[in-house]
């Protein structure tokens, strides 16, 4: 019987795991944007030193795990399980990234809710009692992505206002049974949810229903209210999925205005030609890596809620004329091991 499920969706950690490790690795575009100071590693190079978008990616994801290991003063031998996914077909980035490092791999695709996915996953491992350390890590390449999922490059498609722009990024977070915090006390798995939208270029109004959903049910869950935290943060729906956000929490009677952000909204600033905002595997990746935990360790922020989306597509499924499907994942993060 389970003990620690409540409400519909949400679970309550009796074992809190602590964040003793966080990194990310950007490209140069992200770099220029307003969160420069928190990446660990900006690359100058879209090529990452390497011969071919795709191995540039898997070269960001190999350094993004290395810096967090080193943050957190751990081998890669001790770190029991890892999760990882990115947007590339058979998540290649991921699994090319954790090849040479004898650590024991899940593959996830979760689009770009795979932070969050693998925050869940490797979370409910320490608390289950089956690791003391996992590992979580995403990407995603904005070339690699393009070519994958939209024109190519040489292409030079207009792009419409509501698309949003794929982060080159990769983050990486290593869990514990032990350590001082942030602690991930929290969790709330999200359904697939179709608003009916086809558009792969209006992917934060695909999106949006999905995180909506995610965040009602875990305060609903929790008996949390929205001002339990600090800080909510989407991860990417861009500034047409945040305001869709914004409208359905207000017909609510909620004002979520005041401590509620997506990470779409906070990578780039709006004279980078970005349109809505950013995407992508490494965007929300990146922003809680860089940005958001480094805010928490120094006080900015003692809870946060996490709630990386997803559009949940492929390139055949867009070639067939499928709509795109949300998902959501919400992640309680907190000073404080009691949640």
């Amino acid at each position: 019987m389970s003990t620690k499920r409540i409400g519909r969706q949400t679970v309550v950690l009796q074992n809190p795991p602590s964040i003793i490790g966080h990194a990310c690795v950007v490209g140069k575009k992200e770099g220029e944007g307003p969160l420069s100071d928190s990446f660990d590693h900006i690359n100058e190079d879209s090529y990452f030193g390497e011969a071919t978008w795709e191995k540039a990616e898997v070269a960001m994801q190999k350094h993004a795990l290395s810096l967090a290991l080193n943050k957190a003063s751990i081998p890669p031998s001790k770190v029991e399980y890892s999760f990882g996914g990115d947007l590339l077909n058979q998540c290649i980035s991921s699994a090319y990234a954790m090849r040479d490092s004898n650590i024991p791999f899940f593959g996830l695709f979760g689009a770009c809710s795979t932070m969050s996915e693998s925050l869940i996953l490797a979370s409910m491992l320490i608390d289950g009692g089956f690791a003391d350390i996992s590992a979580a890590v995403t990407s995603s390449h904005f070339c690699s992505a393009e070519r994958q999922f939209r024109f190519p490059l040489e292409y030079g498609g207009q792009r419409p206002p509501t698309s949003q722009w794929t982060v080159t990024g990769s983050g990486a977070v290593i869990l514990s049974s032990s350590g001082t915090g942030p602690y991930i006390t929290h969790l709330t798995p999200g359904k697939i949810v179709d608003a009916g939208i086809k558009d792969a270029n209006n992917m934060g109004a695909a999106m949006a229903p999905a995180a909506y959903d995610t965040l009602k049910t875990h305060f609903d869950d929790t008996g949390f209210p929205p001002t339990y935290y600090d800080l909510i943060v989407t991860g990417d729906l861009g500034s047409v999925g945040h305001s869709i956000i914004l409208d359905f929490f207000k017909s609510d009677g909620i004002d979520l205005s005041a401590i509620y952000q997506d990470c779409g909204l906070m990578i780039y600033s709006v004279d980078q030609d970005v349109h809505a905002g950013g995407s992508g595997c490494g965007c929300s990746a990146a922003v809680l890596t860089g940005h958001i935990l480094n805010g928490m360790r120094s006080g900015r922020w003692k809870r946060v809620l996490f709630a990386a989306t997803g559009a949940l597509m492929s390139p055949t499924s867009t070639m067939q004329g499928e709509s795109i499907l949300g998902i959501c994942h919400a992640v309680t993060i907190s000073i404080e091991k009691g949640g």
